[in-house]
C-alpha cells in the first residue's frame, strides 16, 4: 500500500542530496526529469473532475509522475490524495481492505469530526474498531475475514470520502488486477459505486495495457469511456541525456553523451532501470572525472548478474511452449507480428498456431510478453538483456 504524505515529502525534501538519480522515495522538482507535457495534462483533468486512466510498462515512472502532479499547489491546497498499489491482490474483498485502511489513514485521522464520519459509516466493520489507551486514540484494524459483505463496505468507503472535507483523489495502482478477481463481477460492483460519486476523482493506473485498453475501450465492459486516457512513453533520449549530463556537471563531474545514450538503447528507455545505472556510474565516478561507455556497460552486466536469480525463478513457472515462443521472440529483435504465420513458426520451428496463441495468452498474462498495436515484444528490456546471456 502506498500513500502520498506530504510530511515525508517534506522530510525528503530537507535531506541532503548526495546523488541525484534517485530510485526510490520523493523526487525533489529539480531531479525530476522531463514529463512536463504529462503533467499538465493530468493537472488540468483533475481540476475539470474527470477521472483519468495513465498506462504505462513497468518501471517507466507511473507512481512517480503521479507524486510529482500531486506536488503542484491546486493539489496540496484543495485535495486529499490517496493511493493503492493492487498489483498482488487476489480477490473484491481484498481490495476493499486495502481501501479502507487507506482512507482511514488519510482521510478518518484528518481531524475529530472526520473520525466521527468514518466511525459511524463504517457499520459493517464496528468490530474492527479499537482504542488506544497510551495515545488516546481510536484504533482501526481491518482484517479480511471482518468483510462478509464487501459490497457494502464499499459503499460505506466511500460514503466516507464523498463527505470528505476536500475533494478526494485515490490512484489505484495496478488496476487491471479488478479483471483477475475470483470474484467475475468485480468491475461492475466498482462501477456501480464510481459512477454515482461527486467528491472522489479517480486515477486509474495500469502496466498490462493490453487488459487496460479492454477494460476501458471495449463497449461490453463495465468501465468503458469512463476516463480520459494517456500512455507514458520512454523520456525522449536527447531529453534524458541532457538530464544526465546537467547532473553530473552539477556536482562536478560529468558523463559521455555517448555513454548516457548506450544505457537509454540497451534498456529500451524505461526510467527505473535508466536512474539504477546512472545511479551506480555517478557514484563510480571520481569529482573531477568523467564516466565512459566501458563503465556503464559494465554497471550493466553487473545489475544483469544481480537479477539472475529474479529471472530464472520467473521463467521456471512457465512451460516449455512458452518458453520457446518467448525465445523466438527475443530472436526476432524487434516487435513481432505475425505469431502464428508460417513462416515465423517454421524458422523457430514452433508447433501449431493454436499451441503458440495459447502460450502468448499466458505470457501477456504473466507480463513476460507485452501487445502493442498487434505487436508482440518482451516486456522488460532487462529480461531481454539477460536473455542474449543465456544463449
Amino acid at each position: 500500500m502506498c500513500i502520498f504524505a506530504s510530511a515525508n515529502q517534506s522530510y525528503c525534501s530537507m535531506k541532503t542530496i548526495t546523488n541525484p538519480f534517485i530510485v526510490s522515495g520523493y523526487i525533489p522538482e529539480r531531479y525530476f526529469c522531463d514529463r512536463d507535457k504529462e503533467t499538465q495534462w493530468i493537472l488540468r483533468r483533475i481540476v475539470s473532475h474527470e477521472h483519468v486512466l495513465l498506462m504505462s510498462q513497468r518501471r517507466m515512472g507511473k507512481t512517480k509522475l503521479i507524486e510529482h502532479c500531486f506536488e503542484s499547489d491546486e493539489i496540496q491546497k484543495n485535495y486529499i490524495t490517496l493511493a493503492i498499489d493492487i498489483l498482488h491482490t487476489t480477490t473484491f474483498r481484498e481490495f476493499v481492505q486495502q481501501l479502507g485502511n487507506v482512507v482511514y489513514d488519510s482521510i478518518a485521522k484528518r481531524s475529530a469530526k472526520m473520525m466521527k464520519v468514518f466511525t459511524s459509516a463504517m457499520r459493517s466493520l464496528s468490530a474492527s474498531f479499537g482504542y488506544d489507551p497510551v495515545q488516546n486514540t481510536p484504533t482501526f484494524d481491518i482484517k479480511l475475514g471482518d468483510i462478509s459483505a464487501p459490497d457494502y463496505t464499499l459503499k460505506e468507503i466511500f460514503e466516507v470520502m464523498e463527505k470528505a472535507d476536500k475533494r478526494c483523489i485515490i490512484v489505484i495502482d495496478e488496476f487491471q488486477q479488478v479483471a483477475k478477481y475470483t470474484e467475475k463481477n468485480a468491475e461492475a460492483l466498482l462501477r456501480s459505486h464510481i459512477q454515482h460519486l461527486n467528491n472522489v476523482i479517480f486515477v486509474f493506473c495500469g502496466s498490462q495495457r493490453h487488459l487496460m485498453e479492454s477494460m476501458f475501450f471495449s463497449e461490453k465492459r463495465p468501465f468503458y469511456m469512463s476516463a480520459r486516457s494517456i500512455v507514458l512513453e520512454p523520456i525522449s533520449r536527447d531529453d534524458y541525456r541532457d538530464f544526465a549530463m546537467r547532473q553530473f556537471m552539477a556536482f562536478g563531474k560529468s558523463i559521455a553523451p555517448e555513454a548516457v545514450d548506450a544505457v537509454y538503447d540497451s534498456l529500451g528507455g524505461v526510467t527505473l532501470y535508466l536512474q539504477r545505472i546512472m545511479k551506480d556510474a555517478f557514484n563510480e565516478t571520481p569529482k573531477g572525472e568523467q564516466c565512459v561507455v566501458e563503465m556503464v556497460k559494465e554497471l550493466m552486466s553487473d545489475y544483469i548478474q544481480e537479477c539472475d536469480t529474479r529471472f530464472r525463478e520467473q521463467l521456471a513457472f512457465i512451460s516449455e511452449t512458452q518458453k520457446e515462443l518467448l525465445y523466438a521472440i527475443y530472436e526476432e529483435n524487434a516487435p513481432v507480428t505475425g505469431i502464428t504465420s508460417a513462416k515465423f513458426m517454421k524458422r523457430y520451428r514452433l508447433k501449431s498456431a493454436s499451441s503458440v496463441q495459447s502460450a502468448a495468452k499466458k505470457l501477456l498474462e504473466y507480463d513476460i510478453l507485452t501487445r502493442s498495436e498487434g505487436c508482440y515484444s518482451v516486456a522488460d528490456p532487462l529480461l531481454a538483456l539477460w536473455l542474449r546471456t543465456r544463449r
